[in-house]
């Protein structure tokens, strides 16, 4: 496919330079403070930390037991972000940090001691991606200088249901800018914001996707959990690069209403952890019917009681790997693993089933994309930006423009010049390739092979490893599994299957419509059957081969 029609290289991804060794499942990297690596750069010395990899149950076990308050896990978290965010190994994973976090934090101690908590979430610190409004004292910019001042007069629906499950919003996070829809030669995780972030596995390997900065966080315990979101790969591709969970949600459980878009056919929230469990936790908070969002519905709930060790055996798995296998030897050793795993576990592997019509959707997906992008952005920028200097794509496109040495130092807007010559959503272009997309992507796509096959569930890597941060030629991307259950709006979960020379890789679990509850099963079973996840070390680079 051509540069300028290849979805992935755009949004979220891009094409180049490979990693050749399997390292087995294991993970080389050096240690916390370590004197050097194998390439003989120094490594950043990182202080040890109070809440390494917590998860939600042991924040509320000490929090239940008087070890932590509400307020210490922030102070905790906020010390951690201060001391790696932008000196140490500076990942720049987060763009502000909330100047009300402590005092809602000694809020929701008091009322814990008064009332007892209100749920999983009582106290927890969170953070979301700067494209997610909320009406505070921080900004909400997806990363533009352009919306820098503007102020959201109320919060995005998920961001409402996470005050109402007493998380505390420590903070927002970097971004790909404009969710990665400005350039199509773009580096995923650079905003103008909030510069450039870093994969906390090895610094100089790109962090992936538009929800980069949240997913760069929550590796390296900037919060217990994370807010992503995903038109196609932004939440699953930046979890799968830095060894975490990721849920991209069917599209109509998680509100989209206060969230910057780029297409509402495609667009979602999500949760990123370290954990499936607290994956699982996030998202039964996240989700459910919002009146602003009519693709909503009630269909959301408890997704922690299907947290089965056993969930496995008895489940029917499709490998899906024609043009979703193959780009990557180690990456494939390391999915091929996995299966194997699952079949130990007890689950029928149906090997290969093939997703029909990959591929052949990508310009239809580009089309689509564009006009709901004019539509949609200014659509939010009317609702949510009312103090912002742009009220269209066309203010957005000439502010670029005005400030092109901050905005665009190192790639342009090709993309949002596209966007900017699309018309209504009523022109025939538009109409059909929408119609195309549900035809090829769902009905005769994942529909077919799920229903044909009898399958829970689908796998497939989510991606390749990471690949080093080019700010001259973009992205280096050789393939991913994304793009099917982004167009098709069905649900994905992502879950470490291991590293490739120190860099993680992930195991995607593709499903039908509304079927999180049992992915979320499928990847807690793999989850506890494995164990890969491995914390990052903030290598400078790689820990490939010296050749000596």
């Amino acid at each position: 496919m051509s540069r300028e029609l290849s979805r992935r290289e755009f949004v979220v991804y891009g094409a180049a330079g490979s990693l050749a060794v399997l390292a087995a499942g294991s993970c080389r990297t050096g240690r916390a403070g370590s004197a050097g690596t194998a390439s003989g750069v120094p490594a950043p010395v990182v202080p040890p930390f109070a809440l390494a990899e917590a998860t939600i149950a042991d924040l509320q076990e000490g929090m239940q037991n008087g070890k932590y308050t509400a307020r210490s896990l922030c102070e905790y978290y906020l010390a951690r972000i201060d001391e790696l965010d932008r000196s140490g190994p500076a990942l720049r994973a987060v763009i502000e940090t909330n100047p009300e976090a402590l005092f809602i934090a000694g809020r929701l101690d008091a009322e814990r001691k008064a009332k007892g908590p209100r749920g999983a979430l009582h106290g927890i610190p969170v953070l979301v991606k700067d494209n997610i409004a909320t009406a505070d004292r921080m900004a909400t910019t997806a990363g533009s200088l352009a919306l820098v001042g503007a102020r959201p007069p109320e919060d995005a629906f998920v961001v409402r249901q996470l005050r109402q499950a007493g998380a505390v919003i420590i903070g927002k996070t970097n971004l790909s800018e404009w969710a990665n829809f400005r350039s199509s030669s773009s580096s995923s995780g650079w905003s103008a914001r909030g510069g450039q972030c870093r994969n906390p596995y090895a610094l100089d390997r790109s962090p992936c996707g538009s929800s980069s900065g949240t997913g760069a966080a929550i590796a390296a315990d900037f919060a217990a959990v994370g807010v992503g979101t995903e038109t196609d790969g932004s939440i699953v591709c930046p979890a799968s690069a830095c060894s975490l969970v990721g849920i991209k949600p069917t599209v109509g459980l998680v509100s989209r209403s206060g969230i910057v878009p780029i297409a509402h056919s495609q667009d979602t929230a999500g949760p990123m952890a370290r954990t499936v469990r607290d994956a699982a936790l996030l998202l039964g908070a996240l989700a459910g019917p919002d009146p602003k969002d009519p693709a909503t519905s009630a269909v959301a709930g408890d997704y922690t009681r299907s947290l089965d060790p056993g969930g496995l055996q008895g489940a029917r798995i499709g490998v899906a790997r024609h043009k979703l296998f193959g780009y990557q030897p180690a990456t494939d050793a390391l999915i091929n693993q996995a299966i194997d795993v699952m079949r130990q576990a007890g689950a029928v592997i149906v090997d290969p089933a093939d997703v029909p019509h990959v591929g052949e959707y990508d310009e239809a997906e580009l089309t689509v994309l564009l006009y709901e992008f004019k539509a949609d952005l200014n659509r939010f920028l009317g609702e949510f930006a009312p103090g912002a200097p742009v009220k269209t794509l066309r203010d957005i496109i000439d502010f670029n423009e005005r400030y092109k040495d901050q905005e665009m130092p190192y790639f342009g807007q090709d993309l949002m010049l596209k966007a900017d010559e699309k018309g209504p959503l009523t022109d025939q272009p538009y109409v059909e390739a929408l119609a195309k997309c549900g035809k090829l992507a769902r009905d005769e796509g994942l529909k077919v092979i799920l229903e044909d096959q009898r399958l829970d569930a689908l796998v497939a890597p989510t991606g390749n490893p990471p690949w080093p941060i080019d700010l001259v030629n973009g992205d280096h991307f050789l393939g991913g599994s994304s793009t099917p259950a982004a167009v098709a709006g069905y649900p994905h979960v992502t879950v470490p299957a291991g590293y490739v020379l120190g860099l993680p890789v992930g195991l995607s679990f593709i499903g039908a419509m509304f079927s999180e509850t049992t992915l979320v099963r499928l990847a807690f079973a793999y989850e506890q059957a494995t164990r890969l996840r491995r914390p990052p070390h903030f290598l400078p680079t790689a820990g490939l081969p010296s050749g000596d």
